[in-house]
């Protein structure tokens, strides 16, 4: 078995982080379905200002050391204690081998007790994709490890639909440019009304994330979605993880 990539062990230099986290709730259980870890500065400084520390030469170091943190944070959170899973960013470029690159990330959840399939992996349609091939192919070790994959921001990048019709992942977390005001925009209304059937028929669960209102929250509910994130339940909090806090059902649900 691989023990590691050549980026992997030569990519040695540190950025100084640590992890902030934001539930993602189960609106029909009425519990947190995971927690998202969100990288952060040392001093609570947001990921943007971390991210711009990060080179070529680092990202690698950056990624294998991120996901530690989150594995490890998350676990000194309490995490353990729920039965949540937890949602890990993680950057395709940065992966030589998805066999190789894991290894760290599986000996982390292994030694901290934290099962791995209670680890999602998110990747961003916003960011320059490498080939789409090699996604598949990180997405489809990762499945055979028993790790669970989402795409975040979905709708909001350039590769969209021609994306989501080449990978599989069993998660798709709309961008909150979507569901923003959705109340007031029967066009966005229309547009995640067609995801909902969409996901049904690509059998893939859609959370929504950025929810800021109960307006928005009760929207979306109206259209059949079950996972949410945002302001609304819980900001994100800095190496902890918080209590969520849904709204009440309008009807009986």
């Amino acid at each position: 078995m691989e023990t590691g990539c050549q980026g992997c062990r030569t990519a040695t230099e540190k950025i100084a982080i640590e992890m902030a986290f934001q539930p993602i709730v189960d609106a029909e259980r009425r519990n947190v379905f995971a927690y998202e870890a969100l990288v952060r500065g040392r001093h609570e400084e947001g990921a943007a200002q971390v991210l711009s520390q990060v080179t070529p030469e680092t990202l690698y170091a950056f990624d294998q050391q991120c996901r530690v943190a989150a594995i490890t944070g998350a676990v000194d959170a309490g995490i353990l204690d729920t039965q949540a899973k937890l949602s890990i960013n993680f950057l395709p470029k940065a992966i030589y081998s998805p066999l190789a690159c894991i290894q760290l990330t599986l000996r982390t959840a292994r030694e901290t007790g934290l099962a791995a399939d209670r680890l999602i992996f998110e990747f961003t349609e916003n960011e320059q994709m490498i080939s789409t091939d090699r996604i598949r192919t990180i997405i489809e070790c990762y499945r055979e490890m028993g790790f669970t994959t989402a795409i975040d921001d979905f709708g909001a990048g350039h590769s969209g639909l021609n994306l989501l019709a080449r990978l599989k992942t069993e998660y798709l977390k709309i961008d909150m440019g979507l569901v923003r005001e959705i109340e007031e925009r029967p066009r966005n209304r229309s547009i995640v009304e067609g995801l909902v059937s969409m996901a049904k028929k690509l059998d893939a669960t859609l959370i929504a994330e950025g929810i800021e209102t109960e307006a928005e929250y009760h929207v979306l509910r109206d259209l059949g979605l079950r996972y949410f994130q945002g302001y609304l339940f819980a900001k994100p909090a800095f190496r902890s993880i918080p209590k969520a806090v849904l709204p009440q059902p309008r009807f009986a649900e």
